[in-house]
């Protein structure tokens, strides 16, 4: 049986932080999916710089908020509870956008490629990353 000091190890903690990091990724992407009316993958294969922008954001948005995460929690269980709750807020915040906007729906611009509701989806959840990232701390 390995020792709690290997588990303590900086590239130990590191591959165990990554892979955990990659994997609430890949399932916030999953979700993300499902939130959004249009198929993200399937749009950027098309070219569609509005959803790839949008997507992007969500990326940088959710790693960031794990970065602060990780950077003030301890234990692996803190940081993992918290990096949830702070994705959780972000998904709030790109429903809040979308209902903070009835001139427009967000999704199906961002779906018919307009790159201006595109970026500001980009911002927005990069922008509330911090936000959330420091509140999480």
């Amino acid at each position: 049986m390995l020792g709690s000091s290997f588990w303590r190890q900086p590239l130990v903690e590191t591959a165990g932080y990554f892979s955990v990091v990659v994997l609430c990724l890949f399932v916030a992407m999953i979700i993300f999916e499902i939130v959004t009316k249009y198929k993200n993958w399937e749009e950027i294969k098309k070219g569609n710089v509005a959803v790839a922008l949008a997507t992007g954001g969500k990326i940088v948005g959710i790693c960031n908020i794990f970065r602060y995460s990780i950077q003030q929690h301890p234990s692996f269980v803190e940081m993992l509870g918290w990096g949830l709750f702070g994705f959780i807020l972000l998904i709030f915040a790109y429903l809040l956008f979308e209902f903070l906007t009835p001139k427009f729906n967000v999704d199906e611009e961002i779906a018919a490629d307009n790159r201006s509701v595109g970026f500001i989806s980009f911002t927005i959840s990069v922008g509330l990353s911090f936000v959330i990232g420091a509140s999480i701390s």
